[in-house]
């Protein structure tokens, strides 16, 4: 039987591991260095209210994708998902993405629809702010994406993030519907623990390793280092930062972390019927609060919201930005026949999201079978 080494007990892990039990004929090892798997996806409480870190809702245009997953969590639809964005200088409350419907309401919306008239094409765009005010002019630029860019990717200037084909939420301005993916399925398991009897159910024949850290690398020959030993493997699938597989030979990759708060409010809703999501375009250091009960429908006579701040704590979203991009296809060239590198980490992929991971991991399946 040959051996099959998934570094790495996030969702991307798990679904990897799941996937080569179905295929059969390996012997599965999953590494985690946490004490549980399902990394930020995993069920958190507070107050008695459950959490992920960050919203982890399920959205895919697959059905094939949606079908196994709630064959084993079942998934409850919410396709009446909508966002807010708090716009300080109008004290005010827009949908997100900007709706066309809102700009009557605006202080200087006359002078937005005259930019609106002026748009010159987005095909030349350079970077992100070029993008987005060839898309809804420099007033909503300056409204919706100026302030609430940089915070959320720590750069000085949107000039700095030049890929974007991942922005916005699959359009930047919009007429009528809901707020966005109309297209796609959006749900989010009925189970009060989340995710969490898929991590248990896709290892379920898997050799976990928790509370596991490897302390060296040996890509090429397909091998790791654990507590002094060396353990090699017929396949690889790593789901972790790639860089750290080659001790960041052509440099380390830029990730931004998150801080998260939990906060129980006295109060049954904080946001009104199927808003979801607050962005917050200002200057504040937040750049979004989500009510948890309206993705769990939990019930109580309290609600959660989980506060995000930008910051250099975890590597969970990776840099947008072409030069970076490049140094991670540097690394994925250093990887040999059947070692395979998914997930957002292990991508190197900001837009890669639950429904990817499983897809890339049922993708590995195709390629071994």
């Amino acid at each position: 039987m040959k051996t099959a080494l998934i570094i790495g007990g996030g969702f991307a892990g798990c679904a990897a591991a799941h996937q080569l039990t179905l295929q059969g004929g390996f012997n599965v090892t999953l590494v985690e260095s946490a004490p549980h798997l399902g990394a930020g996806v995993r069920t958190q409480w507070e107050g008695g209210h459950p959490y992920t870190f960050g919203p982890r809702h399920f959205l895919t245009q697959n059905e094939a994708v949606f079908s196994y997953l709630n064959a084993i969590v079942p998934i409850r639809r919410c396709p009446e998902h909508e966002f807010l964005t708090y716009v300080e200088e109008d004290a005010d409350f827009y949908s997100y993405p900007i709706n066309v419907s809102d700009i009557a309401r605006m202080p200087d919306g006359v002078g937005i629809e005259k930019e609106l008239l002026e748009l010159s094409g987005v095909e030349h765009s350079g970077n992100l702010e070029e993008y987005w005010i060839r898309s809804v002019g420099p007033t909503l630029y300056s409204k919706f994406i100026d302030r609430y860019s940089k915070k959320m990717w720590r750069v000085e200037d949107n000039t700095e993030i030049d890929t974007f084909s991942w922005s916005p939420k699959g359009v930047t301005l919009k007429e009528g519907g809901r707020a966005a993916w109309d297209s796609a399925i959006s749900g989010y398991p009925f189970a009060p623990n989340g995710y969490d009897d898929y991590f248990d159910y896709s290892t379920a024949s898997a050799n976990v390793k928790l509370n596991t850290r490897i302390t060296r690398f040996d890509i090429p020959k397909k091998r790791i280092q654990v507590e002094n030993t060396w353990h090699s493997f017929d396949l690889i699938v790593n789901t972790i930062s790639p860089d750290l597989l080659f001790q960041e030979c052509y440099g380390p990759l830029p990730f931004i972390g998150r801080d998260f708060y939990p906060i129980v409010l006295p109060i049954e809703f904080a946001f009104p019927k199927n808003v979801y999501f607050v962005y917050y375009a200002n200057a504040q250091p937040f750049t979004r609060i989500v009510e948890y009960k309206k993705f769990t429908h939990h019930s109580s006579a309290s609600t959660l919201i989980g506060l995000e701040i930008p910051s250099l704590n975890g590597r969970h979203y990776p840099l947008p930005i072409k030069a970076e991009q490049r140094r991670a296809e540097r690394y994925f060239e250093e990887m040999p026949e059947d070692v395979f590198s998914i997930g957002r980490a292990g991508s190197y992929d900001y837009s890669v999201d639950i429904d990817d991971c499983i897809e890339q991991a049922m993708g590995i399946r195709e390629k071994i079978g």
